[in-house]
């Protein structure tokens, strides 16, 4: 069963292990549970349902609170505090196109706001009802997980967008494929979401982001249905695939999708290697990308993040191996690189020779599968880790852009310094600290994550975080950075989207809505 008020499902922990909360505590302060609100105090603010009936709406307070929030920083607040005042007003269940169809036109007939729902894991207010007069519906795909099609000869399956990661893995692995989109929210986030925010796997680098996977598939609009046939390539007008990728639910609703999948891979692993410094370690992903070795992922972080990732797994041979790297010179400037080879055994064989080859030009220790074996057992269960910090006292939250190489080195120390200045300012600490998690010949994705301590108050830790995030937006806009590489807009980076695009790239964003949603019933305050 799927927790209500944090991560994952309720059978699944993550603890933390004592020697980390000695560190979180040497770093951030002395910490001390606080309780959250319970469940009954968030039911019973559920208010009576605007909607009249429908056989496949569900207006049950139970359904409703369960539907209302996403997995943002501001959403944890809300829930964990009892601070929730916005809900559906009911909840939709379709299970195919026609019943999507029908329930657009219920809405439309009624005057309802529709709100697209995948698997609930937006960190950036995807999913939140806005105060409104007008009804608002909330139209989950949770049931529409079917493979429809699967052409064996062009490599195209055809999915109902509603499918989960897991549930389109396991049905492609029985035909011997796999799409290979990989993101941290993979037990929950589905096709369609993945779509609509332009997401981005962990091994994007070998299979690709969700736009190039993305071939085609069917959308139901306000204005009916738009259908977008699967080519390799066109050059008939502007493609509007790439009006729904990132659409964020503001066109209609996605129903079925077209991706272009691959066979499964003959031969994969992970590998770990430790650099003296970070800069040494940025060049050689740098030259691994520009050389074009064939790996599948590189994932380098930086000394903080190092040190931290090895004391919160809690391995054993965690001291083992911090003690043997500062006996060979490796201090603590030292950082981590996992990179990936995925495919052919014969591929696989070159590309870790050649990767393993750039690492060591530029001082880095090869130190085989055991650390890249830890992260990939672990990449998924990761984010489970939120729930028990919470319960700790610590809150943690994630944000990302991705820049040109001639930016990321000094981005990726502006960043987290600007969100450990702007804690200071409330007189606390702050752990933060990033990684490269998506690379490009061109540039990389710099993620950051931060650690602080909860307080009592919801209100002065909503103030806290709303200040380190701002602080380290500005910085990513000071650099040229995106304001987001794979989270999407949302409603939490909606005030920075303007600067990004443009007055007229901003009209033209607003133009497209209204042709697709001429009532502005789909989703509104999100990404515009």
């Amino acid at each position: 069963m799927k927790r209500w008020n944090g991560w994952g499902n309720v059978d699944t922990d993550y603890p933390v292990p004592p020697p980390a909360l000695d560190y979180l505590t040497k770093h951030l302060g002395s910490l001390a549970p606080l309780p959250d609100s319970p469940k009954e105090t968030l039911l019973s603010a559920v208010t009576e349902s605007r909607l009249p009936a429908h056989p496949l709406v569900d207006t049950s307070p139970e359904t409703r609170l369960t539907h209302a929030r996403g997995q943002s920083m501001r959403d944890w607040v809300e829930l964990r505090h009892g601070q929730v005042n916005t809900f559906p007003d009911g909840v939709a269940f379709p299970e195919t196109d026609e019943d999507v169809r029908d329930l657009l036109n219920y809405a439309c007939n009624v005057g309802a706001q529709v709100i697209p729902y995948g698997g609930g894991t937006s960190v950036v207010g995807h999913i939140n009802p806005s105060r409104s007069d007008a009804p608002v519906l909330t139209l989950s795909l949770e049931k529409m997980t079917r493979l429809l099609d699967l052409d064996e000869t062009s490599w195209l399956a055809t999915f109902q967008a509603g499918v989960a990661g897991p549930q389109l893995e396991e049905q492609l692995k029985a035909r011997g494929f796999t799409l290979g989109h990989f993101p941290q929210s993979f037990e929950y986030s589905t096709l369609g979401g993945w779509i609509a925010t332009r997401s981005s796997g962990q091994q994007s680098y070998h299979y690709g982001r969700i736009e190039q996977l993305f071939a085609g598939g069917i959308v139901e609009t306000p204005r009916g249905r738009l259908e977008l046939k699967p080519v390799p390539a066109s050059a008939a007008g502007p493609d509007l695939r790439e009006i729904l990728l990132g659409s964020e639910g503001r066109l209609g609703v996605i129903t079925q999708a077209q991706v272009r999948v691959r066979r499964l891979p003959e031969a994969e692993s992970f590998f770990g290697v430790f650099f003296p410094s970070w800069e040494q370690g940025s060049d050689a992903v740098r030259e691994i990308v520009q050389s074009e070795i064939p790996v599948s992922m590189l994932r380098l972080s930086n000394p903080l993040e190092t040190g931290t990732t090895l004391i919160l797994s809690g391995k054993s041979w965690v001291g083992m191996v911090q003690r043997g790297l500062r006996m060979i010179g490796y201090g603590d400037a030292r950082c981590l690189l996992i990179f990936g080879v995925t495919g052919s055994r014969k591929v696989f064989g070159r590309a870790r020779r050649d990767a393993s080859t750039v690492c060591r030009k530029h001082g880095g220790l090869v130190v085989g599968t055991i650390v890249g074996h830890t992260w990939q057992k672990s990449r998924f269960l990761t984010p489970y880790l939120r729930n028990t910090l919470w319960d700790c006292g610590v809150a943690i939250d994630t944000l990302e852009t991705a820049l040109p190489w001639s930016q990321v080195r000094e981005a990726s120390v502006a960043i987290p310094q600007s969100i450990v200045e702007a804690m200071a300012k409330h007189d606390e600490r702050v752990l933060a600290f990033t990684h490269l998690s998506h690379v490009y010949r061109d540039g990389a994705s710099v993620y950051t994550t931060y650690l602080f301590r909860r307080t009592p108050d919801p209100d002065e830790l909503l103030a806290r975080w709303q200040d380190m995030k701002g602080a380290a937006s500005l910085v990513i806009q000071k650099h040229g950075g995106t304001i987001s590489h794979q989270h999407g807009v949302g409603m939490d980076h909606a005030p920075y989207l303007p600067a990004e695009k443009g007055a007229l790239g901003m009209d033209a964003l607003r133009a497209v809505m209204k042709s697709f949603d001429p009532d502005g019933m789909m989703n509104p305050g999100k990404l515009v």
